[in-house]
């Protein structure tokens, strides 16, 4: 199962995702970590099922947003066309049929980082794609 990382090295506030994904390397059975680059157009379009590991503003522990719960996520100001970040993208994609079912393993950009909790949320997905739902 690929997880689409996303974040900022040079941000330290968005480069949470970033630091776990190579915090656990192969420590997660059948995940495999994609970082995307930032302001890189998502590289996941058309495809059936995708999880995204991402630092959540507003968040205080790690947790799963799937479903309408996506809906929920607030847009970011804009000032250009290179500040369009990722929940707009997921709204647009979804509004124009080009998504499908999306999980976000979001971490809290402050705090420290929870990394069991990942384990835990990846393992279930792994298995949810295992059983084909």
């Amino acid at each position: 199962m690929k997880v689409y990382v996303f974040g900022n090295k040079d941000a330290p506030e968005d480069a949470v995702a970033i630091e776990i994904a190579e915090g656990l390397g192969g420590a997660v059975e059948g995940v495999s970590f994609v970082f995307v680059e930032p302001n890189e157009d998502v590289p996941f379009a058309g495809e059936e099922r995708v999880v995204i590991l991402d630092a959540v503003h507003g968040i205080r522990e790690v947790a799963l947003i799937s479903g309408d719960d996506l809906d929920s996520f607030a847009l970011s100001p804009r000032g250009s066309v290179h500040d369009f970040d990722l929940a707009f993208q997921l709204k647009y994609l979804k509004k124009i049929g080009r998504l499908g079912e999306v999980h976000v393993v979001g971490v809290p950009r402050e705090g420290v980082a929870d990394y069991l909790r990942v384990i835990s949320i990846l393992r279930k997905l792994v298995a949810q794609d295992m059983q084909g739902s």
